[in-house]
């Protein structure tokens, strides 16, 4: 099954400074038939006005992993990281037992846009911790790029859930197969250009929730960029 969310039934919330599109429930934006979808329990779109940025605020017991779409994220935090990606890059922080951070876009002229993404931990009182990965456009092209995953993978960041998170650029005209596994569900967002999944037509800003499929034919319509998010399928 494929579920679609246009992306104008998703939440914009609009502070000047920056914008955010929630994929469910955050913040200001309270839906309680919309808080989450297995594990994953946000899914924030971000664009941050130049010089702008999220300055020094706590979390605990929660897994945030930012990719960078468009501009440059540069994170602070109280366990001493301070370190800036660009686009195609990620980060991953496991606040635990509790941190402080900040997210902010230093550039004078330049916009920031990079998508959020919260898991519940699957343990509690986690020593927190920071990472980050470095991608270029050849690695994610006409393939899936995996970025993270609850497992112990080369390469790949691994975080404290059972999920797997891959990214994708896809040119016009071509196309890449996803085999969906038993018991696992899928996240997928179009964050730049348009494609279809199966028979199922994405423009930037859509998203789908997707299960009980047998395999899923990413077929760009145009030069595409997504991320899909591999979850476990409860009952």
């Amino acid at each position: 099954m494929l579920l679609k969310i246009p992306s104008d039934h998703i939440h914009l919330g609009d502070l000047g400074w920056h914008t955010g599109r929630f994929h469910f429930s955050f913040g200001d934006y309270n839906d309680p038939e919309n808080s989450h979808f297995g594990d994953l329990i946000a899914f924030n779109d971000f664009m941050v006005k130049p010089g702008s940025g999220f300055e020094t605020h706590p979390h605990s017991e929660i897994e945030i992993i930012s990719y960078c779409v468009e501009g440059e994220l540069t994170h602070t935090d109280s366990m001493g990281n301070m370190n800036t990606i660009k686009r195609g890059d990620m980060q991953y922080a496991c606040a635990g037992s509790g941190i402080t951070h900040s997210e902010t876009n230093k550039s004078p002229a330049s916009d920031l846009r990079f998508i959020q993404i919260w898991f519940q931990p699957n343990a509690g009182s986690l020593p927190p911790c920071y990472v980050s990965n470095h991608f270029t456009r050849q690695d994610r092209l006409n393939i899936l790029l995996q970025i993270a995953s609850g497992h112990k993978l080369d390469d790949v960041i691994q975080i404290n859930q059972d999920t797997n998170i891959f990214v994708s650029e896809i040119e016009a005209g071509r196309q890449i197969q996803v085999e969906q596994l038993p018991n696992r569900m899928y996240y997928f967002a179009c964050m730049e250009g348009s494609l279809k999944i199966n028979d199922l037509r994405l423009q930037e800003g859509d998203a789908v929730k997707i299960w009980d499929e047998t395999a899923l034919n990413l077929t760009a319509i145009e030069d595409s960029h997504s991320i899909i998010i591999e979850i476990s399928k409860r009952d």
